[in-house]
């Protein structure tokens, strides 16, 4: 059983924890337990209804309204909103729940459903994607076990490398990215992503993989000769230093545009060099990769 904190469930279900307690103290639908020191903490089926709640009241139904329903009324209220973006939400917010219950077999569905009706790179963007901002946190501040992550991780990884796989590109391009994760970076689903973009494109990817030293890197960029080095940098380990990691990826392939996407990249606030290109969110990876065709 999982404990999460109401800034996990701000994080989850984008309400303020402020508007969370004022709910708590209004209505019946939460029930917090507390810790020997007074703070508030969530069990499984609370973040599952909390999850159900914000929906509905992001889409028109009054807290007051909801708060009469059922878990079945919610359920079949939310099946029946008539709005794409609400759809999406519901099998991002399934995903999360089937992740929590650590149901395999729901949550490799949830995907697999999608890919039939949308295909693979429409169910990355509309549905990984946000999955894996919404838990991301989660992941980070260890409020849910690593079991869960790398089971639900190692699946969304299946279905990456299974889409790539079969990609077909309607022309070659002339370019060859390589790809990398740094020392202490494991989490490989954003690389995988932007393999997947890279080579439905037409471009030749070199992919190294996680927790690669640089030295691999430099070693590879010397025989190969690759048009550009990308990595996505998610949640390293804490003895890595983003700006040791700069100076020497320049020191090492200086001659080779090092592109970084990822959570890191995209709050990194010092001056960055001419050589290092940030990609901040998914909107600019996707640009970038549109603009080399």
């Amino acid at each position: 059983m999982n404990a999460f904190t109401i800034k996990d469930l701000e994080n989850l279900t984008g309400i303020k924890a402020h508007t969370i307690r004022i709910w708590e103290q209004r209505y019946h639908f939460l029930k917090p337990q507390r810790t020997d020191t007074n703070i508030r903490y969530y069990n499984n089926e609370e973040l599952k209804k909390i999850l159900n709640i914000a929906l509905l009241n992001k889409y028109g139904f009054k807290i007051s309204h909801i708060d009469r329903m059922t878990d079945q009324d919610m359920k079949e209220k939310i099946l029946n909103i008539n709005n794409i973006q609400a759809q999406q939400e519901r099998i991002v917010n399934s995903m999360i729940q089937a992740m929590v219950d650590m149901d395999l077999e729901s949550f490799e569905a949830s995907i697999e459903d999608y890919i039939r009706m949308k295909g693979i790179e429409k169910t990355i963007h509309q549905i990984i994607f946000p999955f894996m901002e919404r838990i991301g946190v989660l992941w980070i501040t260890g409020h849910i076990n690593p079991a869960q992550e790398h089971l639900v991780s190692n699946i969304i990884r299946q279905k990456m490398i299974v889409g790539t796989e079969v990609v077909n590109p309607m022309f070659q391009l002339k370019k060859t990215a390589l790809l990398f994760l740094p020392e202490g970076e494991f989490h490989e689903l954003g690389l995988l992503f932007v393999q997947y973009l890279l080579r439905s494109r037409g471009l030749r990817v070199l992919y190294l993989g996680a927790n690669v030293p640089l030295e691999d890197v430099e070693y590879v960029v010397k025989h190969k000769k690759p048009d550009f080095v990308y990595t996505h940098l998610t949640s390293v380990s804490s003895a890595f230093n983003f700006d040791k990691f700069i100076h020497q990826s320049l020191k090492r392939f200086s001659t080779v545009p090092l592109i970084v996407s990822g959570r890191l990249a995209a709050s990194y606030e010092k001056k960055i060099p001419s050589q290092i290109h940030f990609k901040r969110s998914l909107q600019e990876v996707t640009e970038f990769i549109t603009e080399l065709v």
